[in-house]
C-alpha cells in the first residue's frame, strides 16, 4: 500500500511548507502534493482531494466538517498542526474511521501575543500609513498624530496564556491592565498582573482592546454593537484571536463612522474577499493571519506531522487525538 498512498500538503498560503521540514524520506514511501491556494468551496475541496489517502492541513485554514470527511473516500488520516481544530468535525472523522493526529505548539502563544503588541503599536502610532507616505514620495503629510499608550488602559478580553501575556506587554508600556472574561475572578486576574472589570467597565474605560478568546458558541459575538457603543471615541480594538469573535457588521459599521480602531490578524473569511470592506477603511491595521506563524512553530507543525504519518504508514500512530477511530484487531 506504501507506494499507493496519496498525502496532500494544504494550506501553504506563504509557500513555506517544503522548508520549514525535511520531506525526503516521506516522499520516498509515498506521492506528497502541496496546496499553496485556498479551496474556493466545499465542492472544490472534495473534488481535489478525493483521490488521497492522508490530508495534512494548516491549522483552521480549511474546513473539515461532517459534509466534506462524508465525501472523501480514501482518508484515512488527517495529520493537523497545532493541538486542535475548531473547524475539524473529530466524531465524523471518528465515525468515518478517519484517524486524526495533532502536534505541539510550543512558541504559539508567545508568536500570537507578540502580534497583538506590534498591532497595538501600529495602530497607536499610524505606522501603516506612516509607511505608506515614504513609499508614495511623501514624508509627514497625511499620517496624523499618534497615540502615548503610557497611562492609558489596556483591556484584556480572555487572560489565558495568551492574554497575559499581552497584559505584562501593557504593564511595561506603563499602561493600567483591566481583564474580564466570563469565568475570571479578582484572584486570578491580579495573579496575572490585571484588575479584574466588568465587561461593561472594561469597555467603558479601556483606550485599547485585545480579544484573547476561544471562538465557542458562547464567545461568538462577544462584541457586538451595543459593546463597540460603549467603547470611548479613538479606542483601539485588537483582534489576533478568531473574526467571529467580533459581529463583523457591527464592526464595519463602528469603522466606517470612525468611531474605533481595528487593528485586525483574524477574520469571518479567510482568506479576506478581495472586496472585503475592511481593505478600504483607513481607520484599520490588518495582517493575513500572521499571529502564530513563525519559523519556529511551522518548523514544529510539520516536523511533528511527518513523524505522525511516519509512525500510521509504519503501523503504530502516535500522537493520536481519537483513537476510538482505530478498528479493534481482529
Amino acid at each position: 500500500m506504501a507506494s499507493l498512498v496519496k498525502i496532500a500538503v494544504l494550506d501553504d498560503w506563504q509557500g513555506i511548507a517544503r522548508a520549514s521540514a525535511d520531506w525526503r524520506a516521506l516522499e520516498a514511501r509515498a506521492t506528497v502534493d502541496f496546496f499553496p491556494a485556498a479551496f474556493a468551496s466545499e465542492d472544490e475541496a472534495a473534488s481535489r482531494l478525493a483521490a488521497y489517502d492522508i490530508l495534512l492541513p494548516m491549522r483552521e485554514r480549511t474546513a473539515f466538517p461532517a459534509s466534506l470527511i462524508a465525501r472523501l473516500p480514501r482518508l484515512k488520516l488527517i495529520a493537523m498542526t497545532g493541538p486542535r481544530a475548531g473547524t475539524l468535525d473529530l466524531a465524523a472523522c471518528t465515525k468515518a474511521g478517519v484517524l486524526v493526529c495533532n502536534t505541539g505548539s510550543d512558541a504559539s502563544g508567545a508568536a500570537t501575543a507578540e502580534l497583538a503588541l506590534a498591532l497595538l503599536l501600529a495602530a497607536a502610532r499610524h505606522v501603516p500609513a506612516g509607511d505608506a507616505a515614504i513609499r508614495a514620495g511623501r514624508f509627514q503629510e497625511g499620517v496624523g498624530l499618534g497615540q502615548t499608550l503610557a497611562g492609558a488602559t489596556l483591556g484584556v478580553i480572555g487572560l489565558g496564556r495568551i492574554g497575559a501575556r499581552m497584559a505584562g506587554y501593557g504593564r511595561a508600556l506603563g499602561m493600567r491592565v483591566l481583564a474580564w472574561s466570563a469565568n475570571l475572578t479578582p484572584e486570578r486576574a491580579a495573579e496575572a498582573g490585571a484588575e479584574y472589570a466588568t465587561k461593561e467597565a472594561l469597555l467603558a474605560q479601556s483606550d485599547a482592546i485585545s480579544l484573547h478568546l476561544v471562538l465557542s458558541a458562547r464567545t461568538r459575538g462577544v462584541l457586538g454593537a451595543a459593546e463597540l457603543a460603549r467603547l470611548k471615541p479613538g479606542a483601539i480594538v485588537v483582534n489576533t484571536a478568531r473574526g467571529p469573535l467580533i459581529e463583523e457588521a457591527a464592526l464595519v459599521a463602528a469603522l466606517r463612522e470612525g468611531r474605533i480602531i481595528a487593528a485586525l490578524d483574524v477574520f469571518d473569511t479567510e482568506p479576506l474577499p478581495a472586496d472585503h470592506p475592511l481593505r478600504t477603511l483607513p481607520n484599520t491595521v490588518l495582517t493575513p493571519h500572521l499571529g502564530f506563524g513563525t519559523g519556529a512553530i511551522f518548523r514544529q507543525f510539520y516536523g511533528e506531522a511527518i513523524e505522525n504519518i511516519a509512525a500510521f504508514l509504519d503501523g503504530a500512530p502516535m500522537r493520536v487525538v481519537n483513537p476510538e477511530a482505530i478498528a479493534p484487531s481482529a
